[in-house]
């Protein structure tokens, strides 16, 4: 779960800066296919967190995360910055309290 969030959002370093990026921002770029794919991805996350334990609470405010992405992917290019700068599969993990490390898995829960 935490390394397919870090895949999607912030897996390399754009060269000569320290923006990080991942695979939603490059998926989405495919018409109408690649945002359903980057939010079934997105889902997945949510789903393993409720799996988890997640509560009703954290559920909700992670599934408003995949909304947030998912509606701004339906415009042409607003969808590419939010993915670059909301990041919502991570966020996701910081709700259920999953540290991600930018270059791979989880580091463990606070």
């Amino acid at each position: 779960m935490a390394a397919l969030a870090v895949l999607l959002d912030s897996a390399f370093v754009i060269p000569g800066t320290s923006v990080r990026v991942g695979l939603d921002p490059l998926v989405g770029l495919i018409p109408a296919a690649g945002d359903a794919i980057s939010a079934a991805a997105s889902l997945y996350i949510v789903y393993e967190g409720w799996r988890l334990g997640a509560t009703r609470g954290q559920v909700g405010a992670m599934l408003c995360n995949v909304a947030i992405d998912a509606l701004a992917g339906v415009v042409p290019g607003l969808g590419d910055v939010v993915d670059l700068a909301f990041k919502a599969n991570m966020r996701n993990l910081a709700i259920l309290g999953i540290v991600a490390r930018a270059g791979g898995g989880p580091a463990g829960r606070t």
